[in-house]
């Protein structure tokens, strides 16, 4: 198995390949909540402004009749989760919310199988489907292995209710895998009004804050702890010798004469108040926050940090199959524990990759499984979902996707920006066109027209076919955009093959700032024969 490693695919079937027995020390995972939703990813122009671009990510439904043989195939291998499904079977009849917990059940399986004696799993889900995912996570870990039902306040009720009170909560199930799991308590600080009532002293020189505590035993038959101590005879906690060290240090005192020595509390040395199993102190992913990507459902960095620094160690291995984003695995390489993330899309996958080269710098030594690394893969790529090749493709150019939705992109699948002279201030666009089929001269016309609707410097057409020679021709013709600041021409229009892609071939442009290449290249597998080298 390896290790800090982002896989691409079903994560059924790449948990059950790909990841061993006992290897993994925590699990998060905040699955698609089956609210019948369309999730759209939002993009920002290089700029930072805001952009209209937005590809639909995923949909969040599980139909009935794609999960009815996974059903069938879970029943008849019988235990407590085939009791469990027969019995939502019998109380909600074939629906989506069933078809979402049969989703969900051998996925739970698998990840109690991969969890460590030691290990912790978080299932992160809203109250539409909390109940059931409870009972059936009784089953596969047993009720004896639950541990918390944690209330998150993702934001704060708003508008008028009219007919219930105000959804504003998530819920994390939490469940350990053994008797025995990794546990570090948290804490937040103490509330402003506590302190101020407990902790109303503050010496004059170091400006510390700290309260009076009991030195007292509460055992009155301790004849070895009973003595005269600044004239106050007790039975107290600690020997007279302790007790003698302690005031020599300034740790004792006495308020006045005859009154009871009392031992001085620092608030700077105690933990904290306990965090509880209602988080209402931590905030949503805000429209303004450095850490927003526009990713659907992407959930703030303080509730990961939270919840892996609680239940995980340094050097630790942290799984997020369903991986989004990338929060989790963000999340886990700044806390220094090891990482495994999964995701089903290419999008998905696109924007992990520049999240973690972006915040940990090309020297971040990771791995990404499932991408193609030959023609064959970009081929199978293609045949399969041609959207994921697209994305897939982009990303080779560090471009972002600009279609608005599955369907009319207007000629337009991705954008890339660069700056030049005179005005180093405007963004000029780069427009990307994908295609996974065979080509034309008229694709090349096709882009050159887009080109000029849309006010574009330069255009790219990458092509999983070999360009034909009146393409290459039609491209050449189109002539050079001249490049002010670098005294340089560079073609208008370029034609890219994926096998060129693989090669790690870029689009020829005026270097600049706004558009990074901050992805890691996949890994050549191309020979130089096969390039015609």
């Amino acid at each position: 198995m390896a290790e800090n490693v982002v896989y691409y695919g079903d994560n059924l079937d790449i948990l059950r390949r790909d990841i061993k027995d006992e290897t993994v020390d925590l699990v998060y995972l905040d699955p698609p909540f089956n609210s019948s939703q369309d999730y759209n990813v939002l993009f920002r122009e290089r700029t930072g402004k805001a952009s209209t671009a937005q590809i639909e990510a995923f949909k969040d439904t599980w139909e009935w009749a794609e999960a009815a043989p996974m059903f069938q195939e879970l029943i008849r291998t019988g235990g407590k989760i085939a009791e469990v499904l027969h019995a939502f079977r019998s109380y909600m009849g074939g629906c989506d919310m069933l078809a979402y917990l049969t989703m969900m059940a051998p996925r739970l399986v698998e990840l109690r199988r991969v969890l460590k004696p030691t290990g912790s799993i978080y299932l992160h889900c809203d109250p539409t489907a909390s109940h059931y995912l409870k009972v059936l996570m009784d089953a596969v870990f047993g009720p004896e292995r639950f541990v918390n039902e944690i209330i998150w306040k993702r934001t704060s009720a708003k508008g008028l209710a009219f007919t219930r009170f105000a959804q504003n909560h998530d819920t994390l199930l939490r469940y350990a895998r053994g008797d025995h799991f990794t546990w570090h308590a948290q804490y937040m600080p103490h509330d402003p009004s506590y302190v101020k009532q407990f902790y109303k002293y503050v010496e004059p020189d170091t400006g510390r804050r700290y309260r009076l505590d009991n030195l007292a035993n509460p055992n009155p038959d301790r004849p070895n702890l009973t003595y005269e101590f600044l004239g106050v005879k007790r039975v107290w906690r600690w020997t007279k010798e302790r007790m003698t060290e302690a005031y020599r240090k300034g740790l004792v005192v006495q308020t006045k004469p005859g009154a009871v020595p009392a031992l001085k509390r620092y608030l700077d040395e105690q933990e904290g108040t306990p965090v509880g199993s209602v988080w209402s102190d931590i905030p949503p992913v805000q429209a303004a926050a450095m850490e927003r990507l526009g990713y659907p459902t992407q959930k703030p960095e303080a509730l990961l940090e939270r919840i892996i620094a609680a239940s995980s160690s340094e050097g630790d291995v942290v799984l997020d199959p369903f991986c989004g984003c990338g929060t989790t695995v963000a999340v886990a390489q700044r806390l220094k524990r090891r990482w495994i993330g999964i995701d089903i899309t290419h999008l998905a996958i696109n924007l992990i990759k520049r999240r973690l080269k972006k915040g940990f710098g090309p020297a971040l030594d990771f791995e990404v499984v499932g991408e193609p690394v030959d023609l064959t893969g970009a081929r199978a790529l293609a045949q399969q979902d041609r959207y994921q090749f697209q994305w897939w493709a982009l990303d080779q150019v560090d471009a972002s996707p600009a279609e608005k939705k599955k369907g009319a992109d207007k000629g337009i699948d991705g954008l890339v920006y660069f700056t030049d002279k005179p005005d180093p201030t405007t963004p000029r666009r780069i427009v990307v066109s994908v295609k996974s089929g065979a080509v034309s001269v008229r694709d090349v016309r096709d882009l050159q027209g887009v080109m000029t609707r849309e006010n574009a410097d330069l255009g790219a057409l990458l092509t999983l076919e070999e360009p034909t020679q009146p393409m290459r021709d039609e491209a050449a013709n189109a002539g050079y955009y001249h490049s002010p600041g670098w005294n340089k021409d560079y073609p208008r229009i370029q034609i890219i093959t994926v096998l060129a892609l693989l090669a790690c071939k870029q689009i020829d442009y005026p270097p600049t700032n706004i558009s990074f290449k901050d992805a890691p290249r996949v890994k050549e597998k191309v020979t130089k024969t096969e390039l015609g080298l």
